[in-house]
């Protein structure tokens, strides 16, 4: 049945569900009858058979159905799925929300009881004989909080960034340079890290190969503790090199520290050592690989006012769905593997939204839209706005707030900070990202920045307006071999070719290495933003080496859509060809207030740019204290580089003055009437209705923002 058969009584259906409820009353009354003969059902699943029996009576109600659930914890052992049968319309919509001023808490697992002594601290718990046989989980969780999976080095709650981690042995080596023979499999240990347990085939290695962009875990294949060596069962991302920094984690030999945990899959039995007195704790794991499931052309299905916790996977999949909305809801403890799931997830299908959600401690991602057309430009419509999504990347070191591919999605006024990576990562075609506020991102990984773009040069079309980005972290190993942070992290980065955006009227402060970077890109226009304070510089231009193969590689990609109809609508992608594909060329940088206070720093960076003619830069304003204002010109005295670059046809009606903020020490962001900025046609920033807002789709308001960086920042040593 594509869509309801809707009758004539407009009045909605209300459907209620209660933990007090039974499957086998009406379902018409939000609290059990003083005979207890009728009531509230107990379950979702008993309210969806319901509605699917009033669609066959031919009495679904012009108004719709919405089903109440009352406050109280609901145990799954199986994901809530809904399907195209369980549709409703545009008029008639199909809602499933909280009861009035209620908590229902869908959990994706259940209870785990009759611990035991095991040794010391330790308990132990017999699995099989409470339903879990079988059932892998890799997360586990006392009184709300996820545990730590058996590790070491133990976890370090007073340096959650970089403490807890073993490094590989060895010199350090160059990570841009390649070394023949390289080894993906094969750890070198120190000798202070050789462990003592035998059996290693249940353990595995948690690490971050090379580059320091995400970590890989890997089970362990063999050891080989005399020679001080660890051989894993598949290859890690890149090589692994001195100094790479990894833990070794699952081991029942490791669990010496409380919170840890050990699942031993062979006999079935929990070993545990809680945080705190077991009595009267709740203990519990997941069953579950998604909490809620919208399958294949549902529509017109709202999930509203929930709270959800635990499951392996994603807490909201919509696959395929259209016109469905998720608002409101609290999302939390999601994600036990290193994959490409989400608190909500949005894979094809049209016009979803994801709204108004608070979404925190997810291992992975917070949200991800995916869908669009790619070869039609046909749009999908999703769109994610004014949630709140915070500590993310638990587990993932690759966790991004917001992820993005496809084509045509909006993700604006969210609330991002404390995520292991990016707080917005993805680029597709014309999208547009708007009204975000970014804070404290970047902790895990280097080459990261608050919005990070990857693409291609038929990749085009995307729109960022309008969003605050700062303290944009990063975390790697620097020049002298030490851990740092902030490190190697940018306000908004267009990587791998990316072309044709439009960044307009953001605001970047505090990025390590600037507020932008466009790395081999074309036409694209950055007017009207304000940087602030970049450490190293403020602003990024890399091309390529025109030798480089990898110009090939990515050319065949553009090649696939570069004659496709669609793509014709975006201006001189049809006059690249393979030997001027790697010129970065086009780009437009004007009206922009750039001020910064590190006297060492440079205004913009070249590298590899040999074609910085055919870009262009101009009515910029400029403040960089009275310092000079120098860039990457070699063999040119610094005091003398700006004169050079304007003598080369840039910045010729740039300003070099004080912009005149209203208070930049409080990152007051507001200009002055008498700004200088003005005259050069800048336009104010509508700074005010940036972030979230009071809505009734909002799951918390005020947003009561939880404690992370900010409050307690990693110190370097």
């Amino acid at each position: 049945m594509d869509t309801p058969l809707v009758s004539a009584q407009s009045q909605p259906l209300f459907l209620y569900v209660a933990t007090n409820g039974n499957d086998s009353w009406s379902g018409r009354l939000p609290s059990p009858n003083e005979t207890t003969t009728d009531g509230p059902f107990a379950s979702l699943d008993r309210a969806r058979t319901e509605i699917r029996n009033v669609k066959k009576d031919f009495k679904f109600p012009a108004g719709g159905v919405t089903v109440l659930i009352r406050g109280g914890t609901y145990y799954r052992t199986q994901p809530f799925l809904l399907r195209q049968f369980d549709s409703g319309t545009e008029k008639s919509p199909v809602v499933y929300t909280a009861f009035e001023n209620e908590t229902p808490v869908l959990v994706g697992g259940k209870p785990i009881t009759g611990f035991s002594r095991y040794q010391g601290s330790i308990l132990k718990a017999d699995l099989a004989a409470q339903g879990f046989k079988g059932i892998y989980f890799r997360q586990l969780f006392f009184n709300g909080k996820r545990q730590i999976l058996a590790r070491y080095p133990n976890f370090d709650p007073e340096n959650p960034v970089a403490g807890g981690y073993a490094y590989v042995d060895g010199k350090p080596v160059n990570k841009y340079k390649n070394l023949p023979r390289e080894s993906l499999r094969v750890i070198n240990c120190k000798t202070s890290d050789r462990r003592l347990w035998a059996d290693p085939e249940d353990a595995e290695v948690d690490i971050f190969p090379r580059f320091n962009w995400h970590n890989w875990i890997i089970p362990i294949s063999s050891v080989n503790w005399e020679q001080g060596t660890i051989s894993l069962a598949k290859d890690a991302f890149k090589g692994i090199r001195p100094q790479d920094r990894y833990y070794i984690r699952n081991h029942l030999g490791e669990l010496d520290a409380p919170g840890e945990w050990y699942l031993d899959k062979k006999t079935w039995t929990l070993y545990f050592w809680p945080p705190a007195s077991i009595d009267n704790a709740k203990v519990y794991a997941p069953m579950v690989e998604n909490l809620i499931e919208i399958r294949p052309k549902a529509r017109w299905i709202t999930i509203q006012g929930l709270s959800l916790e635990a499951s392996e996977g994603n807490g909201i999949l919509l696959d395929n769905a259209q016109n469905c909305l998720i608002a409101g809801n609290k999302i939390y403890n999601i994600g036990g593997r290193i994959e490409y799931t989400a608190g909500i997830t949005v894979k094809g299908g049209k016009q979803c939204g994801v709204v108004g959600n608070d979404i925190y401690d997810a291992n992975n991602y917070g949200v991800q839209l995916r869908g669009g057309d790619v070869n039609t430009l046909q749009s999908a419509g999703h769109y994610a706005e004014n949630n709140y999504i915070h500590h993310i990347g638990a587990l993932n070191g690759h966790g991004c707030g917001v992820v993005l591919a496809g084509v045509g999605h909006r993700v604006a006024h969210n609330l991002i900070h404390d995520t292991s990576r990016c707080g917005i990562y993805g680029g597709g075609n014309d999208n547009v990202v708007e009204y975000n506020h970014i804070r404290h991102v970047g902790l895990m990984t280097e080459d990261t920045a608050g919005y990070y773009v990857n693409g291609n040069w038929h990749t085009r079309g995307l729109v960022i307006r309008y969003n605050y980005i700062h303290d944009v972290l990063g975390f790697g190993q620097n020049k002298e071999g030490r851990w740092v942070s902030p490190f190697f992290a940018y306000g908004i980065y267009l990587d791998d070719n990316y072309s044709g955006a439009n960044v307009f009227g953001n605001i970047m402060a505090r990025t390590d290495y600037g507020g932008a970077f466009i790395h081999c890109g074309r036409d694209n226009i950055l007017e009207n933003n304000v940087f602030v304070d970049g450490n190293e510089q403020q602003m990024t231009y890399s091309g390529y080496d025109m030798k480089d193969p990898l110009i090939g590689f990515q050319f065949r990609q553009f090649k696939k859509f570069q004659d496709k109809p669609a793509y014709s609508k975006y201006p001189g992608i049809t006059e690249i060809n393979l030997e001027t594909a790697g010129q970065m060329v086009g780009n437009k940088f004007r009206r922009n207030i750039i001020v910064y206070r590190n006297p060492k720093a440079k205004l913009y960076l070249h590298i590899r740019d040999k074609f910085q003619q055919q870009n262009s830069s101009d009515y910029n304003l400029i403040w960089h204290y009275g310092y000079p204002v120098y860039m990457e010109l070699p063999g040119i005295p610094s005091d003398r580089h700006w004169q050079e670059w304007k003598r080369r046809g840039f910045e010729k009606h740039s300003v070099v003055a004080d912009p005149k903020f209203v208070n930049l020490e409080k990152d007051d962001f507001r200009l002055r009437p008498d700004s200088p900025a003005f005259q050069l046609g800048f336009q104010a920033i509508p700074i005010d209705r940036i972030g979230p807002y009071k809505s009734e789709l909002r799951a918390s308001w005020p947003i009561n923002e939880a404690k992370g960086m900010r409050e307690k920042p990693y110190l370097n040593k």
